[in-house]
Formats: structure tokens, sequence, C-alpha cells
């Protein structure tokens, strides 16, 4: 047996070995496409070239400022240009600075590219990328529907009529948010209340349409403050939630909430990195952790926090109204996850999403299944890109 000092110099010796010709494939040119969807946002997607002639996809959404995160991934997709496809690590030390300077537009623009390499990776060795991140545990991730992007008008009859159309599609899980209309904090008290009557009329009228066995879904967007937040969790508990989800935007009163809510909370899509969900967890700030590929650093972040959040002993329900690239690379990694729990997807945005990429999503009874392919298992349909450019 080598002793603590035999190892550490052994650790310290240069590597001998030829590397296989996999890891000599380099990165080439990063397209960027803007595909307009609605007033809630772009879907920007990546399509990265190797020097082995096969390409690879990722979703860089909604970062906030669209041309701010292409730039940025041109910018770190630079440092990349003589390194392997497999320098993951590499990219995320890397872009780490720039992250905390630019914020969301550069955190985004990493995930997109880390998820293009996985991609590549998983076409290279003619793998899905799930065996890439520790080989599958389910064929099928089970999928909410957020309607909360696709209802017009935002009433009690509007969000009723979008989850009966998520109802009808097959799906056994919805969500909405009906306070983002909230007045601030500060308002008139009387139109704080009147605002929030509204808002739990709308998931009252969305539990009727939906009926009682499926589960129901609220996201309050950290509309409210904590007193606020513990009067709406007791008014809600008749309608059996499946999660409240993001009540305040401080964690300490995410973890009171917690502590007296009548059902599981849910929260962290705003968050990056490993480090951050450290202190959200450490925080108790929720019952369920919802890490955003897209966000969070992609797709080898998503399965770290998720290991995290296993040891605290917390489900990960992924974040993510995303394209179908984003809920592929989403999907990829949480059919690895021991403690995955449910995947969102935006229901309804556009006619055409399933033109968007091919092999269209298969979605079947509120689970969505994975192709098998190599990588994430589809490539995007450049006509419905051409149709659909911002």
């Amino acid at each position: 047996m080598l002793t603590r000092r035999e190892c550490l110099a052994a650790a310290a010796l240069p590597a001998v070995a030829a590397p296989p010709e996999a890891a000599r494939v380099r990165v080439g040119e990063l397209e960027a496409f803007v595909v307009r969807v609605n007033r809630r946002g772009n879907w920007v997607l990546f399509r990265l070239s190797s020097s082995a002639g096969l390409t690879g996809i990722g979703d860089a959404s909604h970062g906030g400022n669209d041309a701010l995160t292409v730039t940025l991934a041109r910018q770190f997709l630079r440092g990349l240009a003589d390194r392997s496809i497999f320098d993951v690590e590499w990219l995320r030390r890397s872009a780490w600075g720039e992250i905390e300077r630019s914020g969301r537009p550069a955190a985004v623009a990493l995930s997109g590219l880390e998820q293009c390499l996985w991609d590549l990776q998983g076409k290279l060795l003619g793998l899905p990328a799930y065996q890439l991140f520790g080989g599958l545990l389910r064929p099928t991730v089970r999928v909410y529907a957020n309607i909360n992007r696709s209802t017009e008008p935002r009433s009690p009859a509007g969000f009723a009529e979008m989850a009966s159309r998520a109802a009808a599609a097959g799906f056994h899980a919805v969500k909405l948010a009906p306070f983002d209309g909230m007045p601030p904090l500060d308002a008139e008290p009387a139109a704080i209340e009147k605002a929030m009557d509204l808002a739990v009329e709308c998931v009252r009228a969305v539990r009727e349409a939906i009926g009682p066995k499926r589960d129901l879904l609220v996201d309050v967007h950290s509309r409210l403050d904590l007193a606020r937040g513990l009067k709406l969790a007791r008014r809600l508990e008749p309608l059996r939630l499946f999660w409240l989800e993001e009540v305040c935007r401080r964690w300490e009163d995410l973890a009171a909430i917690k502590g007296e809510a009548p059902m599981p909370t849910a929260g962290g899509e705003a968050l990056f990195s490993v480090k951050a969900f450290h202190r959200y967890i450490a925080a108790g700030a929720a019952d369920i952790v919802m890490p955003d590929v897209k966000y969070c650093g992609g797709m080898l972040e998503l399965k770290k926090i998720a290991a995290m959040a296993e040891g605290a002993g917390l489900w990960v329900s992924p974040h993510g109204p995303a394209s179908p690239v984003g809920d592929a690379a989403a999907a990829q990694v949480s059919a690895t996850l021991p403690n995955f729990l449910i995947l969102e997807h935006a229901f309804g945005e556009v006619p055409w999403r399933a033109e968007l990429v091919d092999p269209p999503e298969a979605f079947d009874h509120g689970t969505l299944a994975l192709t098998g392919r190599p990588g994430l298992g589809l490539t995007l349909n450049d006509s419905t890109i051409r149709r659909h450019t911002a």
C-alpha cells in the first residue's frame, strides 16, 4: 500500500500515456439562434461544431439579455479553442469570474455551451448523455405542465381553460403562478389583499378544472412577505397542493414557511452553482430544490446539486420553462437521479414546438420518454428556426 507521501508524489507526475483519439477532438464554430416565442422571452439555442464533424446543441434561453448571452458564449468559446470537448470542468472554472461580474447572461451562456459539450461527447462515443452521468434509473421522467407562460387572459377562467387543455393532453400535474400581477409590498394593504384574493381564485379554478386526482403546483415568484406567505399557505391547504413554490425572497422567511406550511415547499430556480445551492440547502429554505439546467451552470452542475440535495434528504425537481433542447438536457440528467421528483415543461407556448427538433418530444400520460439516441438525442430543425427567428 502506498504511503500518503508516495500518493502525493505520484499525483504530481505528468501523464505519459497518449490520450485516446476521442480526447483530441476540439471545438469548432458556434451558431446561435434566437427563436421568437412570446412576450415572456425568446429561446436562445446553440449549435457547436467540432473537429470530428459532429455538432452539439444546447439551450441558453431566458438570460435576460439575449445579445449579451451570445456575446459571452463566444467569449467563453475562445478559451476552449485548443482544448478537448471533454474539458467541461475547465470551462466551468474559466467562466466563473465573468459570471460573478455579469450575472445571469453569463451563467446561461456557460450552461448552453456546457450542454453542447455533453451532446458532442455522447455523439462521439455513441452513447446517450445519461450514460455519461451514471446510467439510466428510469426510461421516462415525470413532467408537469407549467401553464403560466401561455395563459391569456390571466383570470380564473383563463387559467382554468389552459389547465383543462393540459389535462386533456395527458398531463397529471399542472402549475400556475397567479401572483405575477401582485402590487409591490409597500402598496396599499387593500390593493394587496384584493390581488391575493384574485390569485387564490385562480388556483381554486384550476383545481376545479383538473379535478381532485391530478397534482396542483403553485408558484408565487417571491411576491409576498413572511406574514402574507404563512396566511397564503393556510388558505391554500384545502386545495391539496403538490407544492408551494418561492413564496418570499428572503431565505430565512422561506425556511419559516417550510416549517409551518401544510404542503411541501420548493424553490431555488434562480441560483447558479453548487456553492449557492449549498447555502440554500443549509438555510433550510425548501423541501424540494429546483436547479435550472440553463441557470445553474449546466448538466454537470445539475448532477452535483442533486447529489448534495440527496445527502440532505431532499428531492430534486429541475426548473425549466425551456425549449425542447433544454427539456432534453434536464431530462438526460433527471433520468439518472435517485432523488428526482418531477420535471417542468412549458405547456402551450407555441403551436409549432413539436417541429423545432427531430424527433419531437414524446409525451405520454404525463411523462417524457428519452430517445436512447446518442447525446441529447435530438437535432435542430433549421427550417422551423428560420421561420421563427427573432
